[in-house]
């Protein structure tokens, strides 16, 4: 049975936890998702980016105690 992923919010947050959302989901590291984040805010003079943060902090669920224990579960 293949497991399909979840997007969640991270608890590995600085502002919201969509970044480490991010990165957990595909398997990143979370310093390297936020210095991309930020040179991609600096070089696109920073409203696209920021715009697509808060729809994205207002969208993704934050990642509940019974999430990982379903994902352990398929695992097994």
């Amino acid at each position: 049975m293949e497991q399909k992923k979840k997007l969640f919010r991270s608890a590995n947050r600085v502002f919201g936890g969509v970044l480490g959302g991010l990165a957990e989901y595909f398997g990143i590291d979370p310093t390297v998702v936020r210095v991309c984040y930020v040179l991609l805010a600096i070089f696109s003079a920073g409203f696209p980016g920021l715009l697509v943060y808060i729809i994205l902090l207002l969208i993704m669920p934050e990642k509940g105690p019974n999430d990982d224990i379903e994902e352990a579960e398929v695992v097994k």
